[in-house]
């Protein structure tokens, strides 16, 4: 580095330790970036690259932003997975010998974002670390803007690693560095998360609480310990907002995986990713952002715990029933800012006077909210109740010291009420009574020499003058003032009485400021010290706002209270709660659903569009808004408790794991089939319809068999293998039920209604029309189905189950009864380069190719043959 300047120098060595971030290097109003990141930079945020000497005989390229605007250029690299270093001047530049000393202050990632557009009020922002140990994932996930931090073990099975990611919306993972290369690529891949990487394991001193918790368990102690490192790296200042470590385990909730979520769309829409159209969307009547947070992470997790449910389900009756006392509790959250993250921002030190008027607004609702809960009829708000803390010493230091409507900056004065200090008030008193002397000067003034124009003004550079245009120069008695400065059109002048006053005054404001600040930043302290407490008072006030949004979800769209059973499911009227928000309710045709230790899956049948995916999906929604303390959408509803969701609906490749649509529907079944238990809930969607017919009935018949015969699981089961629906026969367990449909001149009517039964037909050709195909298209489709109906009636045999046709040889179906069959002669010999080529074929691993990689090899061996 010896050819560079000792500025670059300095960047250089800094960047060293920083290869991994962006550095913004603080040179004056700018930070500017040099060398790879000011090329890269310019490209990310569309700016201007230009170059500057540094010592070298080479220019080096150079970007950079003004200080004042940087944040939202740092955003806009963080939202993009990138990590920002702000690298600093670290000590007056006045005083330094030689080069400004820089140190960088801040590292900000994906995962430690404080503020900015990119943190959604209600979506927590969780930061994550891993540690992989010889028998489970140990994993630790803090959420620096709230302070919340939980740790879990899991197993090694790579898919519940990625789901915990998924669910807590991780956008930035720790780990060591020896951890499975094979790990890290899927957590990449699948979650698109940012990695880093920490070694450093052992728990600093700060996290004495933490350490308690976890001090039977070494390695969730050195998984947590990992986060926690990382965290004062890189933020390096204090996190006392960091709340004591929660421990749960994955088994205490209903357990939903990834594809369960997306499928059901619990959170976000398939289609757009977005919230609206999904159940959270259809809940959020809360009236908070910690409400609004809460009630996405009750929704991730659903208890199974019956005592827990019953006791949010009482709290949703006594909320329901007691409207009034509901509306006013809605109304005084209205009032409440996000406590939650407040309490962080003060940890952090970045909390202005407006976020502290904030806090002290919330905090006087508390004594209300209070009030109401007392006076609901329910032994556990009174309980809720009693535990809530005002803190009322706190709102009083906020209500006394801070002014009501204080500027943004915190360093321009007025933010401090009088009254408040003494020394403050004393200097208020002199800025103000001279600036009154002012006044009264320039008025005596006026009266002494008869120039009505004349003014007494002030400026930084000559501080406070008298001026009188040229005019009326002539008016003023000789020898009166002093000339100061000539311009134009006036002269200025002073007068020793008036530098006297000019100094009293002058010195009284910068006194003012100064001290309003250091004031200020006393109180910031003060507050510190009631962080552990804002932060539970927000905990307690967040789980009544989500309790209050289910009253009022419920009373809105008349659902009713869920009554748990030991294994019956009943549902009397039962609607999908989405789909009947979006429709016009009138329009909802609800439907009846009986399931039983006699009845256990339910074989739906019925044409496309018809409404059966619907039912499925109404059926395991149900079960998760009564699990997680909900009224549900039916007029009467008895559910047992279950353990696991599991859903195959949709059909869609999976392009980042290279995996067909067939395959993906594979591994989602084979997830429900290996996990399922006999208190959990399956719901499988045409499964088999992404292979040949034969192929697809004989693997959609034996996961009925298998589901049946061996983990007993409640299952809705749709298909349009009408063959299937024999197995009712066979299957004690295994009802049929249909979606009605009718053809009235021609034309197919959807019913949306379930009735007992297998349905008649399918109406695939119906539905064709429907979409407006060519009509000579649908013709001709309805000749040959003309066609095949009466082939399948010449040849149909008395056996109607699977197991009879696919006993016989294999062959291509065929769609049209004159087509001959190709007759190949056998053989037991080939020639050596079919042979080869037969090898070749069979050593393939089709499962483990992409739907690219199995094309490019079948047309390497089509070149082969035609060579």
């Amino acid at each position: 580095m010896a050819e560079y300047t000792p500025m670059i120098q300095q960047y250089l060595k800094i960047k060293a330790e920083y290869q991994d971030a962006f550095l913004f290097f603080r040179l004056g109003d700018f930070y500017e970036m040099f060398f790879d990141d000011a090329i890269k930079a310019s490209q990310e945020l569309e700016i201007t690259l230009t170059s500057r000497e540094g010592g070298s005989e080479d220019r080096i390229p150079m970007c950079g932003v003004p200080h004042h605007s940087a944040p939202g250029y740092i955003e806009q690299l963080v939202e993009k997975g990138f990590k920002v270093a702000i690298c600093e001047q670290t000590e007056d530049p006045k005083l330094a010998k030689g080069v400004v000393r820089r140190e960088v202050v801040q590292l900000i990632t994906p995962g430690t974002m404080m503020e900015g557009k990119g943190l959604v009020d209600k979506e927590n922002n969780f930061l994550a670390s891993i540690s992989e140990y010889s028998d489970s994932f140990g994993i630790a996930f803090s959420d620096l803007t709230t302070g919340e931090s939980k740790v879990t073990k899991l197993s090694l099975q790579i898919d519940e690693l990625i789901n915990e990611i998924y669910v807590n919306g991780v956008k930035e993972v720790v780990v060591d560095p020896t951890l499975a290369e094979e790990v890290k690529k899927k957590l990449i891949e699948r979650c698109q998360v940012t990695l880093s990487i920490e070694t450093e394991t052992s728990i600093p001193s700060d996290f004495e609480r933490s350490v308690e918790i976890l001090e039977n368990d070494s390695q969730l102690l050195s998984t947590f310990g990992r986060l926690v490192n990382y965290l004062q790296k890189t933020q390096k200042r204090s996190l006392e907002h960091l709340q004591p470590v929660q421990v749960y385990h994955v088994h205490q909730f209903m357990k939903i995986d990834f594809y369960s979520k997306r499928n059901l769309e619990l959170t976000e829409t398939i289609r757009s990713k977005g919230k609206k159209g999904s159940l959270l969307w259809l809940l959020d009547s809360t009236m908070t952002a910690m409400g609004g947070r809460r009630l996405k992470q009750w929704i991730d997790r659903p208890l199974i715990q019956q005592s827990d449910i019953n006791n949010r389900l009482n709290m949703v009756e006594t909320l329901l029933n007691q409207f009034f006392e509901r509306q006013e509790l809605r109304e005084l959250l209205k009032e409440v800012y996000d406590l939650e993250r407040l309490a962080g921002r003060i940890a952090f030190g970045n909390v202005n006077a407006r976020d502290l008027v904030q806090l002290k607004k919330s905090l006087q609702q508390v004594p209300h909210i209070q009030e109401v809960v007392q006076r609901l009829q329910n032994e556990n708000a009174s309980s809720i109740a009693k535990r809530i803390d005002p803190c009322d010493d706190l709102t009083e230091l906020l209500d006394q010291s801070i002014e009501d409507n204080p500027p943004l900056s915190v360093k321009d004065g007025d933010i401090i009420k009088d009254g408040y200090n003494t020394i403050l008030d004393q200097y208020r008193d002199a800025s103000r009574n001279g600036k009154s002397w002012i006044a009264a000067l320039e008025k005596q003034e006026r009266e002494r020499t008869g120039i009505k124009t004349l003014k007494i003004g002030y400026n930084r550079v000559f501080g406070y003058y008298i001026e009188v245009t040229k005019a009326n120069i002539h008016l003023i008695p000789e020898g009166l003032y002093e000339r100061k400065q000539t311009l134009s059109n006036a002269e200025r002048y002073i007068t020793p009485e008036l530098k006297e006053k000019e100094v009293l005054i002058l010195e009284a404001q910068e006194k003012i400021i100064e001290l309003e600040y250091n004031i200020f930043t006393d109180i910031r302290e003060t507050v510190k010290r009631y962080i552990t407490r804002v932060q539970e008072l927000a905990k307690m006030i967040s789980e009544l706002d989500v309790l209050q949004c289910f009253a009022t979800v419920s009373e809105e769209r008349h659902y009713s209270r869920p009554i748990f059973t030991n294994g019956e499911l009943q549902l009397i009227d039962g609607r999908h709660p989405v789909v009947e928000k979006v429709m016009n309710a009138q329009e909802y045709v609800p439907n009846n659903c009986q399931m039983d230790d006699n009845r256990s899956i339910l074989l739906i049948t019925g044409p496309n569009m018809s409404g059966k995916s619907t039912y499925m999906r109404q059926v395991a929604l149900t079960s998760i808004l009564a699990q997680i303390g909900c009224f549900v959408p039916a007029s009467e509803a008895r559910l047992p408790i279950f353990d696991q969701v599991f859903t195959r609906i949709g059909a869609a490749d999976d392009l980042i794991s290279g995996q067909s649509t067939f395959m993906v529907e594979m591994l989602e079944a084979r997830n429900a089939i290996v996990n399922a238990t006999s208190n959990s809930l399956i719901l499988f969607d045409e499964i088999g319809r992404g292979t040949s017919t034969y192929d697809g009935m004989a693997l959609a018949q034996a996961i009925i068999e298998y589901i049946h015969n061996n983990i007993g699981a409640k299952t809705l089961f749709s298909t349009h293998y009408h063959e299937l629906t024999s197995l009712d026969q066979q299957l004690s367990q295994l009802k049929n039920v249909h979606v009605s449909a009718i053809e009235d001149q021609g034309k197919v009517v959807f019913l949306h209604k379930i009735k007992e039964g297998p349905a008649d037909k399918s109406y695939g050709i119906h539905v064709a029309e429907l979409s407006d195909l060519p009509k000579p298209l649908i013709a001709r489709a309805q000749e040959i189905l003309s066609q095949l109906e009466a082939g399948n009636k010449q040849e149909s045999k008395p056996e109607s189950t699977l197991s009879v046709q696919v006993g016989q040889a294999d062959k291509q179906l065929s769609f049209f009864t004159d087509t001959k069959p190709v007759v190949v002669k056998e053989t037991n010999e080939l020639p050596r380069k079919d042979k080869q080529l037969l090898d070749s074929i069979k050593a393939l691993d089709l499962l483990d190719m992409t739907p690219l990689d199995a094309m490019n090899k079948l047309y390497e061996i089509q070149k082969k043959l035609k060579a």
